[in-house]
């Protein structure tokens, strides 16, 4: 896939560069960074503000506190391991059964209790975690997707990223484990990246790697054309996340659970630029847009609709 520097030019698409210096460096204070950088803090401050989150089962701080993790996820079948301040998707360990006594993985593959442990003691070392810093882990809820996305996506769960300008959503992609993948919703790593219209939620063109694509490599099923179920929930619980954390400028990751609905995965002060890709279009005539009419947003509902009646495709 190539795109000339014209065309580039011509469609406002915002580079690293720019990002950093007219939205992240100017809207988000660095104070304000810990709030989404920390996973549990940011579970803890979306539970106060009634905003669902997956439930947290419990969380291992230091090393003395691994013993307590047999009862932390006894009754429960289905879990997730996560370091607090990973990022990427590495050290995310997801477990979909038992077996006597041991775990089983969505691929499969099976490990012990010690395993888990030995799991937990590396994300304290802060194997996983920006800048190698020692870290929490969280045990929490396994999401279980919506069957909308059963037929286009591979083992992980697929995560819904929306751009949120002063609480404004300006852009939005679904984003789609692959087998490249190993099921992590990381277009990085090798997941898929579907555009969304942003008025009716459905999914439009998609980018894996750097290619433009119209299938999922994996299933063979078109990713385009995808209604987004509960579009408008999506869209709100967005918007709220302004007043959140008062990041004016942040990438909102949500999950479509097919009981629970959806709810926050995580918050990011500095959401990557493929998003444009995958909808073929350049943040910056919506981001600039927003800034011009942002005094006359102040409520959800008004910056909801704002953003489906001017980002429609």
């Amino acid at each position: 896939m190539f795109f000339s520097t014209k065309w580039l030019q011509k469609a406002g698409v915002v580079g690293l560069n720019r990002r950093n210096a007219e939205y992240t460096l100017r809207y988000n204070a660095r104070s304000l960074h810990p709030l989404v950088d920390d996973k549990l803090r940011t579970k803890k401050l979306a539970r106060e503000a009634d905003m669902a989150v997956p439930e947290l089962y419990g969380a291992i701080e230091i090393p003395y506190q691994i013993r307590f993790l047999s009862s932390l996820i006894r009754g429960h079948e289905d879990f997730v391991v996560k370091p607090s301040s990973g990022s990427g998707g590495f050290g995310i360990l997801v477990i979909c059964g038992r077996m006597k006594n041991h775990y089983r993985k969505t691929d499969g593959e099976l490990v012990s209790e010690e395993g888990l442990k030995h799991h937990v003691l590396n994300i304290l070392g802060g194997m996983y975690s920006l800048g190698g810093q020692p870290d929490k882990a969280l045990i929490e809820y396994r999401v279980e997707f919506d069957p909308v996305f059963e037929a286009i996506t591979y083992l992980g769960v697929p995560d819904v990223r929306i751009i949120v300008l002063h609480g404004v959503p300006v852009m939005s992609m679904v984003r789609l484990p692959t087998r490249l993948s190993r099921g992590r919703a990381n277009l990085h790593q090798g997941a898929i990246g579907a555009g969304i219209d942003m008025a009716t939620g459905t999914t439009l063109t998609a980018v894996w790697g750097n290619e433009v694509v119209e299938e999922h490599p994996d299933t063979g099923n078109t990713v385009s054309d995808v209604q987004i179920p509960k579009w408008r929930d999506l869209l709100e619980l967005a918007a709220r996340c302004f007043e959140l954390t008062g990041l004016g400028y942040q990438g909102v990751d949500i999950v479509l659970d097919r009981v629970k609905g959806p709810m926050i995965l995580e918050l990011n002060a500095r959401p990557g630029l493929a998003i444009q890709i995958a909808n073929r279009a350049g943040l910056l005539p919506r981001l600039r847009l927003v800034e011009r009419c942002r005094k006359d947003l102040q409520r959800v509902q008004d910056r909801v609709e704002f953003a489906q009646k001017h980002f429609a495709v």
